[in-house]
């Protein structure tokens, strides 16, 4: 037999015995059982991280009296319509359920799914930043789960944003990649020449917005779901912060004014207050 102690960050070590032919899996499961943590990553006293399940005890170079040490991760959850996506940053397993038209099934992009950072939901599909700053979809593709026409752009990733149908990534170098129905704005080819040092994006139901480093905005798609603010361009300085309802924006600028633009129905006209 072989002992193992593993040890949470802030607790007493456990200490776990097992036979010579057992495997990672097996260590996880009897850590799972001793401290009632689903999700954790195993680390050895050399820094190393156990990311193969499958290896046996001796492949995994673990030997009688090793110390591991077991991070709690926190998972995270997103929804599409009908289906959720269950990750942790840390852990090389990610979990869907639900209508399998609305991302619930990923299992064409399983293997592609590890070293998940993000993932962000339209209606109908999921996008997943990876570590490496690449991108998987999946789910309904005239929702966005199929980035095939932008994949070899899809690099450098810092964030994506979802509208109802599409998605907008920025990218390292501050531009920005969309994908997905272009009624809702997964066509972005009118701005792209604007759409640089891009520092955030929000989204309504059918189109974004972009701040700029200069606190400028750069808006696209259905214009009247706030795709067009041509109307306060002008005024649109020095942005702080926007936010979105469903077809309306609102931002803050550094004054501590609000500019709004898009459906009168759904807040983007503001001068009653």
């Amino acid at each position: 037999m072989i002992q193992i102690n593993v040890a949470l960050l802030n607790g007493n070590p456990e200490l776990l015995t097992l036979l010579p032919s057992s495997t990672v899996q097996d260590v996880r499961t009897k850590v799972q059982r001793a401290f009632g943590k689903k999700y954790f990553k195993l680390v050895t006293a050399k820094n190393r991280v156990l990311v193969n399940f499958e290896q046996t005890l001796e492949e995994a170079e673990i030997e009688d009296g090793e110390c591991l040490t077991a991070l709690v991760l926190q998972p995270k959850l997103a929804a599409t319509r009908g289906a959720f996506a269950l990750w942790c940053h840390g852990d090389s397993a990610t979990v869907t359920w639900g209508d399998a038209d609305c991302g619930g099934d990923s299992s064409a992009v399983r293997n592609q799914l590890r070293g998940v950072l993000q993932i962000q939901a339209s209606y109908g599909a999921f996008a997943a930043i990876l570590e490496d700053g690449s991108v998987v979809t999946w789910g309904n593709a005239e929702a966005g789960g199929d980035s095939s026409a932008v994949q070899e752009q899809l690099r450098g990733v810092q964030q994506i944003q979802a509208s109802y149908l599409a998605f907008a990534a920025i990218l390292e170098d501050g531009s920005v990649v969309t994908w997905g129905e272009a009624d809702c704005g997964g066509d972005s080819s009118a701005v792209g020449n604007q759409l640089r040092a891009v520092q955030q994006i929000q989204a309504t139901l059918r189109a974004f917005a972009a701040i700029l480093a200069d606190g400028s905005v750069v808006t696209w798609g259905k214009a009247d779901y706030g795709g067009d603010s041509s109307a306060v361009r002008d005024q649109l300085r020095g942005v702080l912060q926007i936010r979105a309802s469903y077809g309306a924006f609102a931002a803050i600028l550094e004054d501590g004014s609000v500019i709004t633009w898009g459906s009168a129905n759904y807040g983007g006209d503001s001068s009653a207050v």
